[in-house]
């Protein structure tokens, strides 16, 4: 039985993430699985899930960068600011490849975005697209959020161009606000007609699996070849191996001193590895080595 590990799935558009977790908890006859990033129901691509004591782990993934291609419309504006909303403006862009090119670096680094009101974000408890819902509108803060990368790839001009683009962000950002963001840079508004995640971190939507794949997998009980163990999913992460004994107290979650267990990490959450399978993520504080997070 698999208590352990992730899945990497390729979301079909007009699923919502919490679809696919769903899904998955039948396939895998398992209640505890989630999910490291919400894809929109208009967007596809790459949904990380954590199966059993995974689920422990999937902040780790969450907060590393996600990579995304995607199409907008200049000059149509839509409630959701993607092609799933209604029309609320509808003003012509007489823009350019070279002017869209030019405006894209202001939105580089650390920025401000204020999220949409059709967003999962939670405001005094209710969800913001329940408020949108009800035709309630609520004032949102500006949150900062990081952009890796943004790169212009392909541009169909006219009184209302597409623009295509990628960009690689820190969690939290919402590429249709950003979309919407580089129109207003423009003197006009955006909506999304096309996004799909193409990475989150060291995972790749080329490897990842379609919800048809892995229910043909389940119907050979082959399921298990399409499990990704934690240690290769946390990669990215610092790591030091023990000895078994040592493996046995961090199981316990037993913290250590630093001449125990060194942290490569100086100071930020590192693996700790029993013959290449995680134990334990744990972090430095002080002169002593204590887990975050236990897998055993």
């Amino acid at each position: 039985m698999i208590d352990v590990g992730f899945v990497a799935v390729d979301k079909p558009g007009g699923w919502t993430s919490h679809d696919v977790v769903a899904k998955a908890r039948s396939l895998f006859k398992m209640k505890k699985i989630g999910h490291a990033g919400t894809l929109d129901p208009m967007a596809t691509g790459l949904v990380v899930l954590g199966l059993g004591r995974a689920t422990r782990l999937l902040r780790y993934v969450q907060s590393q960068p996600k990579t995304y291609v995607a199409k907008a419309q200049f000059g149509v504006e839509t409630d959701s600011l993607d092609a799933d909303g209604s029309i609320l403006s509808r003003q012509p862009m007489e823009v350019t490849a070279e002017e869209v090119t030019a405006a894209i670096p202001q939105f580089v680094g650390e920025i401000s975005q204020v999220p949409p009101m059709v967003s999962a974000l939670q405001i005094d408890g209710r969800r913001l697209y329940d408020l949108a819902r009800a035709g309630t509108e609520v004032e949102r803060s500006p949150r900062p959020v990081t952009i890796h990368s943004f790169e212009l790839t392909d541009f169909a001009p006219g009184p209302y161009p597409e623009v295509s683009f990628e960009v690689t962000c820190g969690s939290g950002t919402y590429v249709r606000t950003l979309a919407d963001d580089l129109a207003a840079a423009l003197g006009g508004r955006a909506h999304l007609t096309s996004l799909r995640r193409t990475a989150n971190g060291g995972l790749l939507v080329d490897s990842a699996h379609t919800l048809d794949a892995l229910e043909a997998a389940a119907e050979t009980d082959a399921l298990g070849r399409h499990v990704l163990g934690a240690a290769d999913v946390l990669a990215n992460l610092p790591s030091v191996s023990v000895d078994a004994e040592t493996a046995e107290s961090v199981s316990n979650g037993v913290p250590f001193s630093g001449a125990v267990i060194p942290d490569p990490a100086q100071g930020g959450p590192f693996r700790v590895l029993d013959q290449g399978r995680l134990v334990a993520v744990y972090r430095t504080s002080g002169d002593m080595a204590r887990p975050e997070v236990v897998i055993g």
